[in-house]
Order: C-alpha cells, then structure tokens, then sequence
C-alpha cells in the first residue's frame, strides 16, 4: 500500500501537469477531431469508414478531421477531411442520462491508412481494474477561448475500483456498462477540453469520457462508457450500414 500511495505521488505533478501552451506532444493516429459550428468532439477511427465518438456529440455541419495536432492551425500538412452520410446514435441513449452515451459515424469515402491515420483495436475481452491507459484530448488556451483549441495532450491514468467511482460521484449510478478512470477523485479544477476523449489501454479502446467533473488532463475521476460491452451493437451496425 506505501508503494502504492508512493508511486501515485511520484506520478501526479506529471499528471496534473497542463500547459495550455504545449504543442510538441505525439498525436495518437486513432485520433479524430470532430469540428463542428458549435463545439468540437474527440472521436476514435475503428475502421476505414467508421469513427465512434459519444451519443453527446451529435454536432452540427460535422466536419471529420484525421491526422491533425493543432485545430488551430490552418497551415498543418498531413491531414484528411472526410464527410460523413450518418450519425447513429445508441438506441437507448438519452440527453437526460449518461448510460448508453456512443455514437457511430459513417464517413463518406474510406480514409488513407498511414504513418498519421491508423485504427485502434476494439476489445475482445473485459479490462480490468487498475490498467494503465491513455486519454487524448485538445485543451484551449485559457487567455483565449474563443478560437479552435491548440495543445493535444495525452495523459496516463488507470482504471479506478468501482467503490472509488462511486465515492467520487455519490449522486450518479455507475453501471458496468461504465468505466471510471483517473488518479485524484474531487479535486474539480477548471479547464476547457475537448469532450469525449478516449482511453486506449495496451493498443485498444477500451473507454470514451461521457461525464467528468474537473479535468481530465489534471486527472480527475472521469465516467466513461465502456466499449467492451457496446462491441455486438457496433459489429451489428456497422455490418447493418
């Protein structure tokens, strides 16, 4: 248990770490940005056609961007913008609950696969408590908010026990379709992210953020939607589409 309370320690300056600033960090090639006319989201490319994001991100004049590092910059090379003929929500989605918050886009043609735009894996078995993954997410420069965000950052983070969810957020049900990740329940700190972000553990998606009070780059609890047990409803209708 020191160990453990040690190595959460050594760890959290780097975790909590945010420079608005930064914009030297790695771009994961699974990384999409969803930018739309009113907010942007962050989706995940799981096939040449298809992108899954939250159910929440059911955004206006979508535009779907591959390969990119800074929205902010009109001159960046390596990029593709695709278009999309459906968004398809969750059936059992609701804006009143966050359960069920997925969505699947399918884009108009078939993206090139290559050194900046690949697939993430889809899991085939559960992940367990306590996996170290990965989130990604765009962050604004706070001095100016009003423009595309301009600093990718990843974050490491493990999967928190459910009774720690729980105690993090007493007012929510967390339901196993639901992970929870991150390293320092309640401390609520402001930012402006990008919602939806994704955990990829070991090379495969196992979580998109559906609620978070805080910041996930500072490594508050976050809830997210667990893929695993979404996986027949995103082969079915990826197949049915």
């Amino acid at each position: 248990m020191k160990f453990i309370f040690f190595w959460t320690l050594l760890n959290l300056p780097v975790a909590l770490a945010f420079d608005p600033n930064y914009r030297n960090d790695i771009t994961p090639p699974y990384l999409v940005y969803l930018k739309s006319d009113y907010l942007p989201c962050v989706g995940v490319l799981i096939d040449p056609l298809w992108v899954i994001t939250a159910a929440h991100c059911n955004l206006p004049k979508l535009q779907v961007v591959l390969g990119i590092t800074n929205p902010s910059n009109d001159n960046e090379k390596d990029i593709q913008v695709v278009g999309h003929v459906k968004m398809i929500q969750h059936p059992y989605f609701s804006t009143t609950s966050i359960e069920h918050d997925l969505m699947l886009i399918k884009l108009g043609e078939s993206v090139e696969l290559n050194d900046y735009v690949k697939l993430v894996n889809l899991p085939e078995e559960p992940v367990h408590e306590g996996t170290m993954c990965m989130v990604s997410t765009w962050a604004y420069n706070l001095c100016d908010d009003s423009k595309e965000p301009n600093s990718l950052q990843n974050v490491n983070i493990s999967i928190v026990y459910r009774n720690e969810c729980l105690e993090a957020y007493k007012t929510y049900r967390i339901e196993d379709s639901m992970l929870c990740l991150g390293i320092v329940p309640g401390r609520r700190q402001p930012c402006k992210e990008v919602t939806a972000a994704p955990a990829v553990c070991n090379g495969v998606l196992q979580g998109i953020l559906t609620f978070l009070d805080g910041c996930v780059l500072r490594a508050d609890v976050g809830i997210y939607t667990r893929i695993f047990k979404y996986m027949s409803w995103i082969r079915n209708t990826m197949g049915n589409y």
